[in-house]
């Protein structure tokens, strides 16, 4: 019973740290905030926001609401990574504790719900942004990217 405890703490860290570090790649590729990038068309602009022509006030306000988020986000990555770290570290000591490593599971995947409902939450300040013109553009765009993904 204590290995299959063992096993689901494992595979849950491992469910846990692939989002992790998807999340921390994009940040090194795309520059200093989620999904962002500093240069070029689109530039500064959420992937679902690119191509849709904005307004430069409209700009100032997506900018605004990006950054905005930016410690949140990067607090509840450092408490996910945290915890993603001592899970892994726990499981291959010779002191593993099961209640402990439930605390650490739990505490990673609260960070990480955090973090994707404030993405959710941006998203939402972003689309209020936009006309209804500009939100079809954006909705194309992300079905757009949706069907690419689904082809082999």
């Amino acid at each position: 019973m204590k290995q299959a405890t063992a096993m689901m703490s494992l595979l849950l860290a491992t469910a846990l740290g692939a989002p992790l570090a998807a999340h921390a790649q994009h940040g090194l590729d795309h520059g200093p905030g989620p999904g962002l990038r500093m240069e070029g068309p689109g530039a500064g602009l959420p992937p679902f926001l690119r191509g849709v022509q904005l307004s430069e006030a409209q700009q100032d306000k997506v900018f605004a609401a990006t950054y905005a988020q930016a410690p949140l986000l990067r607090e509840q990555q450092k408490i996910a990574f945290k915890a993603h770290e001592q899970l892994r570290e726990l499981a291959s000591s010779n002191h593993y504790d099961d209640a402990k490593a439930v605390a650490l599971a739990n505490g990673a995947a609260q960070a990480m719900a955090k973090i994707s409902l404030q993405h959710a939450r941006l998203e939402q300040q972003l689309l209020a942004v936009l006309t209804p013109e500009q939100r079809q553009q954006a909705e194309a765009r992300t079905a757009q990217h949706g069907e690419q993904a689904s082809r082999p």
